[in-house]
């Protein structure tokens, strides 16, 4: 059973019985237990075509399987060196199964060398066997499901901004504030205390914004106004062509870098942008990223840098996050739809199944 959506209309979506899949020699077949589903995977959505994201998990022409993060276990395998109960954590379609072809497979996991994977970005080919992954702790499962693939863009943000000394700068702006990618960098820009947090994000959410105690100040964004123009990184969560138009505007020549991650505000990111004063707003694409520290400091060392700085950021979600469990097709398209509105209470997640 697969999930689809239509690719020129994210409303309009269908549940399609996919029938029993025939393995190919060298192939293998999971079974997808559980994923979250979050803004972040709206985000994979709205950038399906141009940043490709429909082409990891092929559907009928004109439909898509908006990319997921979950857990999943080999059920049936024609590849010797994959056996079958093995349980794996990576990037799944929100279906019941998934063919995969095992490549490198090892004690730490596999690559999905299936040749329509075959260029696009390692980072989200990899399949992590829990037994080997040094975040995974199954009192969090979760969590991670949730909340670890934002952390993982939340962490290689922090480490750019850091690379590129940007956080010489007074302040970082973030949009979509009370969002979980948002939040993610946040805590990390916290522990490190040199420069001030700021969250925009709408009215309704700033008491809870504030009270994650991550931000030294969190505004609505009709009263970015009130904010002092300072030397000021801007990290747009949100997508929003009308605040990131505001920010500039009211930054000018003292913004020193405007990063464009997400797209909480997809219905107002297809407005033709304007000319816009400071710098030019840069797409950050987290594999690049992640490419660069695999190369600096190796595969392995990436992975536990990483799993050090996860362990306290669960930790401090365990005071706020609130998680909810669906099952079913029918479940996963209600929730996906008030994702899509922006119906989601920001202190709850949830972890879904396409299995009843």
């Amino acid at each position: 059973m697969d999930f689809l959506v239509a690719k020129d209309d994210l409303h309009r979506c269908r549940l399609l019985d996919a029938g029993e899949p025939e393995l190919e020699a060298g192939q293998s077949l999971l079974a997808v237990d559980a994923f979250g589903l979050t803004s972040n995977n709206i985000t994979y959505a709205v950038f399906g075509e141009t940043m490709s994201y429909w082409r990891f998990f092929p559907a009928e022409e004109g439909w898509g399987r908006v990319p997921v993060w979950g857990f999943a276990e080999v059920t049936a395998s024609r590849h010797d060196a994959l056996q079958v109960g093995t349980r794996v954590f990576g990037y799944l379609p929100p279906s019941t199964h998934l063919v995969v072809a095992p490549g490198r497979v090892g004690r730490h996991g596999f690559v999905d060398t299936s040749a329509h994977r075959s260029e696009l970005p390692r980072a989200y080919n990899d399949y992590l066997t829990i037994d080997a992954d040094p975040a995974y702790d199954a009192r969090y499962e979760d969590e991670q499901m949730l909340l670890r693939p934002l952390f993982f863009t939340s962490y290689l943000i922090d480490d750019f901004l850091d690379d590129a000394g940007l956080l010489d700068a007074d302040t970082v702006l973030l949009s979509s504030a009370s969002s979980k990618t948002a939040g993610a960098l946040a805590f990390l820009l916290s522990r490190r205390g040199t420069t001030e947090v700021v969250g925009l994000t709408s009215p309704r959410s700033t008491e809870f914004t504030k009270g994650l105690g991550v931000y030294d100040r969190a505004v609505a964004y009709e009263d970015l106004g009130s904010l002092p123009v300072a030397r000021t990184v801007y990290v747009d969560m949100a997508g929003d062509t009308e605040v990131r138009s505001a920010v500039h505007h009211h930054y000018g020549d003292s913004l020193v870098h405007s990063a464009v991650v997400g797209a909480t505000h997809h219905d107002a990111m297809k407005r033709p942008p304007a000319p816009l004063p400071g710098p030019r707003p840069l797409f950050f694409f987290a594999p690049d990223q992640a490419r660069k520290r695999t190369k600096d400091w190796g595969g392995e060392a990436l992975q536990s840098r990483i799993a050090d700085a996860w362990y306290p950021y669960v930790e401090w979600t365990q005071g706020w996050l609130e998680v909810i469990h669906r099952h079913g097709g029918e479940a996963v398209e209600r929730t996906y739809l008030d994702l899509l509105d922006g119906r989601i209470d920001p202190a709850k997640a949830h972890v879904l199944s396409m299995s009843s």
